[in-house]
């Protein structure tokens, strides 16, 4: 089952993470992309923290494209676990 778009939940400039949700049917699934991953789909270097948010909203359905992909190869990580994305996912 592919998982649906859940929520932009906040920016962690000391993991320098964006974390997010998705949904499988009703049970949220916790997931992160590093703002370095971010950065590199955008093409854009440093993006300033008060701009995160709208950043992952424009990249949105490729984030969840890629978070899907490792929910489908049940690829998880950390306690709880969640989906982690960084560049290495998107090449």
């Amino acid at each position: 089952m592919a998982l649906t778009s859940g929520a932009y939940q906040s920016f962690d400039d000391d993991r320098g993470v964006v974390r997010f949700s998705m949904m499988n049917a009703e049970a949220e699934v916790a997931c992160a992309i590093s703002t370095s991953a971010m950065d590199d789909l955008d093409q854009s270097s440093r993006t300033k923290p008060e701009q995160r948010e709208e950043q992952f909203l424009r990249l949105r359905d490729r984030i969840e494209d890629s978070a899907n992909k490792k929910f489908e190869k049940n690829e998880f990580e950390g306690t709880p676990r969640g989906i982690i994305l960084r560049s290495v996912d998107f090449r």
